[in-house]
This record gives structure tokens, C-alpha cells and sequence, in this order.
């Protein structure tokens, strides 16, 4: 029997999405030919639309009966197939199959397989590693690493391994695991990460944790173990079906003895059939993803909108989703009299035009968009990078630093008391500060920061509005979390997060039965969008890893839109309510008529029909619907 099914199984598979499309349009053609009688045929059309639709609803009832004991919707589909059948309603049974595989395709193509991106995790995982041994280098798999070797990094490498700077300074760019764009300068006794990329300096540092317990390995895990948690939603018409099953047996039972006459239970069969009970949900949700896609949003999991309208929390990560994602010049101070802003600006464009720091590209890039004047950037002299600390350059004959404060101390220069307190005020805004200086002298410093998008705040209010609370979660420091919650609006705030901290915020979350979306842009998001009951990924600026953990992808990255996915998700599930109370009580009415007499099967099914299309109808209004 087990191999009877398992063949039965792979014939249904057979041809996908492609082969239903074809037997629903012929079987379509072949009832109009039925009703009509349009051509002189030695058969009924309508038995083609029976082999065509209804032996796959057959077989499929049979395999779930027999594997699992799984009485579904298809169950009672079935035996109206029979019984119509058996009492030569042809047509009858020709029109209920073509229904209810109709609402089937529909199914498939609004529900679809969860997606991981797990392939593409794993590929991030470095494959070597240089291991330093008795003052010698050899490359060896990274696998090999073991808690205590000497393992050297670099530039542009990919960290294969946890562990401790022990010598070298860098930059390394920390994206994969906390999310934030800039680069993190490294030094001697600072911590790094596997799967994170060493920008500038080449360091050697002891493994401290490797193979399964490196922190790429665990987001690895993370991300499986967070898709396994999320439940799929049933059909409400498979929920009911045992009881649906029940109840039209038993009325179809009664009538036969009650009134002797056959054809009045096969009409209750018949009429009993959850036609517009299966259509009432995907033609709703198909409509609803048609109106949520012209607002920027491809809806990736069909049944993500049913549980987006129960949510009642969002988390969001800060960089890339409420902010740009890409630091800007928002103010420039000068020291010196004999130097401008503008030409300590100019200056600090110049001497950075030749690093590959993002804090110096961003400069160059927004010295020109500010002055679109490439020409008054100087050419510089005796270019030099200090890894982890900044530039060291000439312009026209003059040395001019630009940095960090160790560039600045490493050279011996110190700055006012009064400056001091300025840079301070900035750092606790949580800009970042490059200080610079000309011929050993502190010139001023520029400050670059994270800009929040502009539809953001308007954004947090409307949501609020929805009687939803917003939650900040970002790998960044508390100061820079807690400024740009002010700026929003947002009182909860999580900070310093890593993958497994936001998990663990929205597990929380579950456990206080709150329902709680994410939205995030980045891969170090990847494990909380699989964990959420829905998970949102920003499509433009977003990793193809978060995209692939998410239930829906913001494609133009506007979170301007997402309180009208909330409404509109609310809206899709009372239509829903709508279509399935409609369908219920079309299905009694029809039952009652049956058993007086009223209808018979060929009326019964064409009923339906109508009741279906009611329903296609007032789900198709989801289309164009927008709260005024």
C-alpha cells in the first residue's frame, strides 16, 4: 500500500502548476460544451473535466485516508463525485471538480514553500585559514582551526574564526553579525567574529571559538531553527472537514431513508460541497497580495498577510530601515582662523579621496553633492592609510591628518578643553567625529552620521495609531539607539543587539501571546525575520539573505506603506469573515432546499457555482482598496 500511494504521489506532482492550468482550461471549455451542447460527441464534455479535475481530488482523498487517516475538504468532494456519478449527474460532477481545483491552484499559488537562505549563509563561512606555527604560515581548511592557534588575517579577507586581536591594527566591516554599515576599528586585545570581513590591516589573532561554535555557524542555526518554529496556517474548509464530512453523511443518510429517493441525497452532496467555503480565503488573500504588490510589497508567503493582521508589535532594526543606511556630513568645525569650514572641508575631501574607508568615502561624496565641484579638490602627495586610525597625507606642501584621536595623539597634537567638550557633545548623539590637523596643529573635525529616513517618524505615528507598538533593536551603542528612538517616537529600545539577542527579544514577545512582525534589512536579521510570526525585508537596500528569510520584501524600501499593509491585511481578513458566512449560510439554504426537493443535483451545483462567484467578486474589491 505504502508504495501504491507513494507512486500515486509522485503521478499528482507530475507537471506542477503548468499541467493544472491546462486541465482547468479544458475542463472549462468541455462543461460549456456540456451545458450547451455545442458538439455532437458519443460522450457527455463534462466527463473530461471528471478525469481531468476530479481523479486528482479522488486520489489525493484516498492517499490522505490510507497514509494518515487525514479526512479534508477533498474527502466529501469525493463521495459527491461518486455519488453523482453513480446516478448519471454528469455535469454535476464535472462542475464541483472544476470548482474545487480551481480553488485549489488558487491555493497553490497564494501559499508557497518556505524559503531559507540558508545556502547562501553557508556560503559566507570561510573555507581557509592562514595558521601561523613556529614563526611559519600554511594555509589549512578553516574547519582545522583550533581554540588557541595563531591565525593571521588580511586585508579583505573574510575572518574565518573567532577569536582576539593579538598584534595589527584594522578596520573590519561587522554587517553580517551586528548590521551597522560602518566598519569598527580593531586593535590588540579587541574581539572579532567569524564571517566578518577584515577591510585594511593585515593582524594575527588567536582562535578563541571555531567550527560549530563560531558565531556563523550559530546565525546558521539560528535561521534553521527559527523556520522550523513557524507553523503554517491551515484552510479554515480542511479544519471543518471531519465535521463537514459528518454532518452531510448523515443528512444525506436521513433524507435517502426519509424520503426513498437517491437523488435527493446525492443533491445534498452536491450542495454541500465547501466550493465557495475553499474559494473564500485564497481569492481573498490573491487579491489582497494584487494590492499590496502596487504598493512596493511582493508577498512571498501566501498566508503572511493572515498573520500580519493579528500582530500587535513591530520590531524593526535601526541602520538601512528607519535610517539610510549611510553616513552623511551634518556638521564641519574649524579651529583656525586662517581656515574655513568650507576649506577644512575641501581639505578633508582631498585627503580622503584616496582611502577606501566608507567614513572617507562618504566625505568625498559629500563634499561633491554639497559643492559639485570635483575641481577644487587638491591632488595629494604622499598618500598614507593608518589602519584603524585614518590618513596621513601632503596638500600643497603642508601635512594634514585626518582621523581618529589616536591618529592625533600619535602625533603628539592635543586639543582645547573647550573643543573637547563639542566632539563630546557629538559622540553622545552617537555621531562619529573625524578629527583632523595641519602641520601638528588640531585644524577641527567633521561629524558624519546615520540620517534617518524622513518618512519614518510619520511612519512610527500611524502605526501607533493602529493600536501597534514599535520596538527599535540595532547593533548599535545605546546613545546612538536611544537619540534616534527620540527622533522617532519609539519607546522601546534594545541595543548592542547581536542575531541571537533580537531572537531572543522576539521569543520573548511570542511567549506573552503578542504577535510580533520584524523588519530588518541586513543578515545579522536574517534568524529574528525567521522567527517573527512575519517577517518583513527591506528589497532595495537589503541583503539577498534577509530577503530570503522574509514573509514579504519591501521592494522600493518606502516604510511610508507599511501601516496600509497592517489595514490592508485587517481588511483582507474581514472580507474573509465575509465570504466564509456567506458560503455557510448558502450551504444551509441549499441543504434545506435539497431535502424538500427543490433542487436537484445539476441545480445544486450551479448554485454553488454562483455562491462561488459571489465570492470571487467581493474578494476581487480588495484590489483597488485603500483606507480614505
Amino acid at each position: 500500500m505504502k508504495a501504491l500511494t507513494e507512486k500515486l504521489e509522485r503521478f499528482l506532482e507530475w507537471g506542477g502548476t503548468v499541467k493544472e492550468v491546462i486541465f482547468l482550461v479544458i475542463s472549462g471549455i468541455s462543461l460549456l460544451i456540456s451545458i450547451f451542447d455545442l458538439l455532437p460527441l458519443p460522450f457527455d464534455a463534462a466527463w473530461i473535466a471528471i478525469v481531468l479535475c476530479g481523479i486528482p481530488i479522488v486520489l489525493e482523498a484516498f492517499i490522505g485516508l490510507v497514509t494518515a487517516f487525514d479526512i479534508k475538504a477533498d474527502v466529501l468532494v469525493s463521495l459527491a463525485l461518486i455519488a453523482s456519478v453513480c446516478i448519471g449527474e454528469d455535469f454535476a460532477a464535472g462542475e464541483v471538480a472544476f470548482i474545487m481545483q480551481l480553488g485549489a491552484l488558487l491555493e497553490d499559488l497564494t501559499v508557497a514553500k518556505a524559503r531559507a537562505g540558508i545556502e547562501r549563509l553557508v556560503n559566507l563561512t570561510p573555507q581557509t585559514a592562514r595558521i601561523i606555527s613556529d614563526g611559519r604560515e600554511s594555509m589549512v581548511p578553516a574547519a582545522r582551526v583550533r581554540v588557541k592557534d595563531i591565525v593571521r588575517v588580511l586585508p579583505g579577507e573574510t575572518i574565518p574564526v573567532d577569536g582576539v586581536i593579538i598584534s595589527g591594527q584594522t578596520s573590519v566591516n561587522q554587517a553580517v553579525m551586528t548590521g551597522e554599515s560602518l566598519p569598527v576599528d580593531k586593535s590588540a586585545g579587541d574581539e572579532v567574529y567569524s564571517g566578518t570581513v577584515n577591510q585594511f590591516g593585515a593582524f594575527e589573532m588567536e582562535a578563541v571559538k571555531v567550527g560549530e561554535d563560531s558565531s556563523i555557524q550559530r546565525m546558521i542555526r539560528l535561521v534553521q531553527s527559527a523556520d522550523a518554529g513557524k507553523a503554517k496556517i491551515v484552510g479554515i474548509a480542511d479544519r471543518w472537514a471531519t465535521w463537514i464530512v459528518v454532518a452531510a453523511l448523515t443528512a444525506a443518510g436521513l433524507t435517502w431513508i426519509a424520503t426513498g429517493q437517491p437523488i435527493r441525497a446525492v443533491t445534498i452532496l452536491v450542495v454541500f460541497c465547501p466550493c465557495a467555503l475553499v474559494l473564500a480565503t485564497p481569492t481573498a488573500i490573491m487579491a489582497a497580495i494584487g494590492n499590496a504588490t502596487k504598493h512596493g510589497f511582493l508577498v512571498r508567503e501566501g498566508d503572511a498577510l493572515e498573520r500580519l493582521s493579528a500582530v500587535s508589535k513591530i520590531t524593526f532594526d535601526k541602520t538601512g530601515t528607519l535610517t539610510c543606511g549611510v553616513p552623511r556630513v551634518t556638521a564641519v568645525k574649524s579651529f583656525l582662523n586662517s581656515c574655513t569650514e568650507k576649506e577644512l572641508y575641501a581639505l578633508c575631501a582631498c585627503a580622503e579621496q584616496m582611502s577606501e574607508h566608507p567614513l572617507g568615502k562618504a566625505v568625498v561624496r559629500c563634499f561633491e553633492e554639497t559643492y559639485g565641484d570635483k575641481k577644487e579638490l587638491l591632488r595629494t602627495e604622499q598618500f598614507c592609510m593608518v589602519p584603524g586610525r585614518g590618513v596621513r597625507c601632503m596638500l600643497e606642501g603642508k601635512e594634514f591628518l585626518a582621523g581618529s584621536r589616536e591618529l592625533l595623539e600619535e602625533f603628539g597634537i592635543t586639543i582645547e578643553s573647550g573643543h573637547e567638550q563639542e566632539i563630546r557633545f557629538h559622540l553622545e548623539q552617537g555621531s562619529t567625529v573625524i578629527l583632523t590637523a595641519i602641520d601638528k596643529t588640531a585644524a577641527g573635525y567633521l561629524v558624519l552620521s546615520d540620517t534617518v529616513r524622513r518618512e519614518s517618524r510619520d511612519t512610527v505615528k500611524r502605526l501607533k495609531e493602529l493600536k501597534v507598538q514599535p520596538v527599535l533593536l540595532t547593533g548599535d551603542n545605546e546613545n546612538t539607539a536611544r537619540i534616534i528612538a527620540e527622533k522617532l517616537g519609539i519607546e522601546e529600545v534594545y541595543a548592542g543587539c547581536l542575531p541571537e539577542d533580537k531572537l531572543a527579544v522576539i521569543e520573548s514577545g511570542q511567549k506573552n501571546k503578542e504577535a510580533v512582525c520584524m523588519v530588518g534589512d541586513g543578515i545579522n536579521d536574517a534568524p529574528a525575520l525567521k522567527r517573527a510570526d512575519v517577517g518583513i525585508a527591506m528589497g532595495g537596500v537589503g541583503s539577498d539573505i534577509a530577503v530570503d528569510a522574509a514573509d514579504i520584501v519591501l521592494v522600493d524600501d518606502e516604510v511610508k506603506e507599511l501601516p496600509h499593509l497592517l489595514e490592508l491585511s485587517k481588511r483582507m481578513m474581514m472580507t474573509i469573515k465575509c465570504n466564509l458566512s456567506f458560503s455557510m449560510g448558502l450551504n444551509f439554504l441549499a441543504i434545506a432546499l435539497a431535502v424538500t426537493g427543490i433542487l436537484n443535483p445539476v441545480v445544486g451545483a450551479l448554485v454553488h457555482n454562483a455562491g462561488s462567484v459571489l465570492v470571487i467578486i467581493n474578494s476581487a474589491l480588495l484590489l483597488k482598496w485603500r483606507k480614505g
